[in-house]
């Protein structure tokens, strides 16, 4: 696949995000979406709420295993660096990679994912302070379940600004500098890059499955517990 420029010849495109990794990016897109809408719309959403929380967990965890066993950038070791790096990136002593997150897009990945590990994770064990709980209720005392219910809480604000910065990040790097992030994450393919030869879908879609499943199993296991503070 190539590309051509007004000004020169066509310019050879390669595939650098696989679709697992693409696929993750746009259902978590949509789970935290409908994660916040369900939130704010009630009580009566708390079911969707709960849903949509499940679906951030499994994504979550296929995120930290493709970080590990995924292809060339979606890999940790691919794209993390020390701080010298991001501060050198930050004063534009560090070049723009053709191909893979920048260090400051490297921090952002590590950000992302510690928020929304926390908000899942303590999710599991909150409570609305009426009427619903997390699956995992029965597992933990009230005071604690009180206790992850404010971290989930106090969180929220944190993944709120995290957005609100990946966003204006979005706006400058494509809106300003012209480097085509959201293209690439639709397309997956970069121009003068490196590509990757194989997206491993297979694996991928077994380590989704292998998660739904333990998921599912520990909230089958979990203690069935009422929700009452009076």
């Amino acid at each position: 696949m190539s590309l051509r420029h007004a000004d020169g010849p066509a310019t050879a495109t390669a595939l650098v995000w696989d679709w697992p990794l693409r696929a993750f990016h746009w259902s978590l897109v949509l789970a935290v979406a409908g994660s916040f809408a369900t939130h704010y719309a009630g009580i009566e959403w708390f079911d969707w709420h709960r849903r949509c929380g499940y679906v951030v967990v499994v994504l979550i965890g296929f995120r930290l295993a493709w970080g590990f066993v995924g292809p060339r950038y979606s890999r940790f070791s691919t794209f993390l660096r020390g701080p010298a790096v991001v501060i050198e990136h930050l004063r534009g002593r560090h070049p723009y990679p053709v191909a893979g997150h920048n260090p400051v897009g490297a921090v952002s990945v590590l950000a992302f994912l510690g928020s929304l590990a926390m908000q899942a994770g303590t999710g599991l064990f909150a409570n609305d302070e009426i009427a619903n709980a997390g699956p995992f209720y029965g597992w933990v005392t009230l005071a604690t379940s009180n206790r992850l219910t404010s971290l989930h809480d106090l969180n929220s604000s944190i993944l709120i600004a995290l957005i609100a910065a990946h966003l204006i990040a979005i706006a400058w790097y494509d809106g300003l500098r012209r480097i085509g992030l959201v293209r690439a994450f639709w397309t997956g393919r970069k121009t003068g890059a490196e590509g990757i030869r194989s997206s491993r879908g297979g694996l991928a879609l077994a380590i989704v499955m292998a998660l739904i499943v333990a998921l599912a199993l520990a909230i089958r296991a979990a203690p069935e517990a009422s929700v009452s503070f009076f």
